[in-house]
């Protein structure tokens, strides 16, 4: 992959990562509520599911699931229904006058690993990410180079895209929040990420494969 091919790649990666979508919305959700040190599990697990959605793509499986009606109407059900079951549970936990922010003292601090598994469904809930990639990614390829090593590039440049971009969204929610009272924030970005994971799993269950 030559300099200009990847500049190209990395610019059009970044425009599609600042639109808000439910892995930026769970990465401010679990900011807010944990502390902003969760960023790191919830990216991380974001980007393991990234990496095996690229691979899947590398050896095809995107193109063949476009083409598989039921495979993709299971994925397009378990995954919306997820969306709507985080978003249903925050409202929830708004309504109940629960605590937004919760610590280790009251023990139902999640874990990181808790992070990482929300983190990692959240990312493969959306069919159509990888049938996405499999238009998207084969663009930006050399073929006059090794796929698996461009692969490999455009997968790097994709973590390093999305971390900054998750980072500098929660920087600028912490922010935010300083300047309000902080259990009116905590409130409604409660009622925020509920009403949106309920309308992102909504659109989810509607989409189809083109």
């Amino acid at each position: 992959m030559s300099i200009e091919l990847w500049v190209m790649f990395a610019l059009a990666y970044l425009a599609t990562t600042l639109t808000p979508g439910p892995n930026v919305l769970l990465v401010l959700k679990n900011a807010v509520q944990y502390g902003w040190r969760t960023t790191f599990a919830t990216v991380l697990g974001n980007l393991s599911c990234q990496l095996i959605i690229v691979c899947l793509v590398a050896l095809g499986v995107g193109e063949l699931l476009s083409k598989t009606p039921m495979w993709f109407l299971v994925m397009k059900v378990l995954g919306g229904a997820y969306l709507i079951y985080l978003g249903v549970k925050a409202l929830r936990q708004k309504q109940q006058g629960l605590p937004i922010i919760e610590h280790k003292a009251n023990g139902v601090k999640k874990t990181n690993r808790q992070l990482f598994r929300q983190s990692f469904l959240v990312s493969a809930s959306n069919p159509k990410t990888m049938i996405f990639l499999s238009a998207f990614l084969p663009q930006f390829l050399d073929v006059t180079h090794p796929h698996s090593e461009q692969f490999a590039v455009m997968f790097l440049t994709i973590a390093v895209t999305v971390t900054s971009v998750h980072l500098a969204y929660v920087w600028l929610v912490i922010q935010l929040g300083q300047k309000v009272s902080r259990g009116r924030f905590e409130q409604v970005m409660a009622k925020v990420s509920g009403s949106l994971f309920i309308t992102m799993g909504g659109g989810v269950l509607l989409s189809s494969r083109s």
